[in-house]
């Protein structure tokens, strides 16, 4: 493999670089020239950092080379590293730029020798997944009160045993039934799968624990069984995985209906803790009383109410012995005098039919009272007319031109007719119709003037006058 820099005029030769950009241009360099490749060596110097980061040393008889593991790389390893393991990485070379050191930047980590197995297992899983086997949607949540546990687990396991003492810490009273079978071994995930198969047959249990302790990948390799990994999947019985430790995965934990990270873990997903059901108990029977309680009563308040309304024989003859007797008086009172009652009767209605009748003597006085009084009324509007008559005949009277002319008046009109108000209006010459009280007259103007204060005309204009 070959790795080319280029160096630019431009850049190294007529500018100064600090270290940091010198270190930035080499690492660009690398990315970009060195693809992701996989390196096998041993590891050293191992560190997990609290932030869940891996530091190490990968070197072989002749050379060295720091790596990094990112957390989110590192959780899908499936096995812690320890120093002197064998290891192959898949990784990037990057550079550390604060101290110039190049390094490796881990993807992906699996035990030396192990990549076929490794390879095996990507393509199983791929398979699978492709198939929907893995889907959440075909998984069932396991029964929270099983009648009865299955356990599929090697009898000399001691996952049996951390499975047994959970169980009986847990829910002593669920019975538990173990399907033997070997979990490791050439022949182990056959017959895995045929206990499996056999408890579904059996149908005796509600829910299926598949354990093993922890372990290589060889150990865990009979749990990457395609056979395996589809007769859990077809099984009728919910099934939990609990394989290995909580860092350790296989097809089984994937096609399972849960994964557990330990068989202890399994264990207690399989059903409620004893204490939890007897609260729930609890609760339930507290419930149940108190709706109870109410029930009872209601059915006391219905009691009462019936009690009530119902009455005895006794008290039935008595009550009918009473009305016969009360009918029975009434009877011999009504024989003797129906005729006398009957008058009586008709005398209380003649009675009221007086009372009710009309008083024709009241009515005649009441009636020539209102006459007196509406010929009285009649007689004040013919006065009160009268007088207001005669009042507007005199202002009639006072307003009529005739009366004005008769006392010596007289109007004067121009030749259109119209009355002259001003003498200003008029002309020497103009000729003017006089109207009297009797009479007219058509007069010319000869000289107009205005009047004087005492109303008279002047000496000169009066008939008879001269200038004196």
């Amino acid at each position: 493999m070959t790795i080319e820099f280029t160096v630019k005029d431009d850049v190294f030769t007529r500018d100064i670089l600090t270290v940091a950009q010198l270190n930035q241009a080499v690492g660009r360099v690398l990315e970009r020239n060195v693809p992701a490749l996989w390196v096998r060596g041993e590891i050293s110097n191992f560190t997990a950092a609290a932030s869940g980061h891996w530091y190490f040393t990968l070197k072989d008889s002749q050379a060295a080379v720091r790596g990094v593991m990112f957390r989110s790389r590192a959780a899908a390893v499936g096995f812690m590293p320890r120093a002197g393991d064998k290891v192959e990485v898949r990784a990037r070379v990057t550079l550390y730029e604060p101290r110039g050191d190049y390094q490796l930047q881990v993807d992906a980590m699996r035990r030396a020798g192990l990549g076929d197995l490794y390879e095996a297992f990507l393509r199983l899983k791929q398979k699978l997944g492709a198939e929907g086997l893995f889907e959440e949607a075909r998984k069932r949540p396991p029964v929270l009160l099983p009648r009865a546990i299955g356990v599929v687990t090697s009898l000399h396991a001691a996952a049996l045993r951390d499975v047994l003492t959970a169980l009986e810490r847990r829910a002593p009273q669920v019975p538990v039934i173990i399907y033997p079978a070997p979990v490791q071994g050439a022949d182990s995930a056959p017959r895995l799968a045929a206990a499996i198969a056999s408890a579904n047959r059996r149908a005796e249990v509600d829910t299926l624990l598949l354990v093993r302790g922890g372990g290589s990948i060889e150990d865990l390799w009979s749990f990457n069984d395609e056979a395996l990994a589809r007769q859990v999947a077809a099984s009728a019985i919910p099934v939990i995985c609990g394989v290995g430790h909580e860092t350790d995965f296989t097809i089984a934990d994937f096609v399972a209906d849960v994964r557990a990270p330990t068989p202890t873990a399994a264990a207690e997903l399989a059903c409620l803790p004893r204490q939890e059901l007897y609260q729930r108990v609890r609760v339930v029977a507290r419930e149940l009383q108190r709706v109870q309680q109410r029930l009872l009563d209601r059915a006391a308040q219905r009691l009462d109410r019936a009690a009530g309304q119902l009455t005895s024989p006794q008290q039935r003859l008595a009550h009918q012995a009473d009305r016969l007797a009360a009918l029975r008086h009434r009877l011999l009172n009504a024989w003797p005098g129906p005729r006398g009652r009957r008058q009586a009767r008709l005398d209380l209605l003649l009675a009221r039919l007086r009372h009710r009748g009309p008083d024709v003597a009241r009515a005649r006085d009441a009636l020539a009272g209102q006459a007196r009084q509406l010929l009285q009324a009649h007689r004040r509007l013919l006065e009160s007319r009268r007088s207001r008559l005669q009042s507007l005949s005199a202002q009639l009277r006072a307003f009529d031109p005739g009366q004005v002319l008769a006392r010596g008046y007289a109007l004067a009109r121009d030749g259109e007719g119209r009355l002259v108000r001003d003498a200003a209006a008029l002309a020497p010459g103009q000729r003017l119709a006089l109207e009297f009280a009797r009479g007219g007259a058509r007069v010319d103007v000869v000289d107009v003037f205005d009047m004087p204060q005492d109303g008279r005309a002047p000496a000169a204009d009066r008939p008879g006058g001269g200038a004196d």
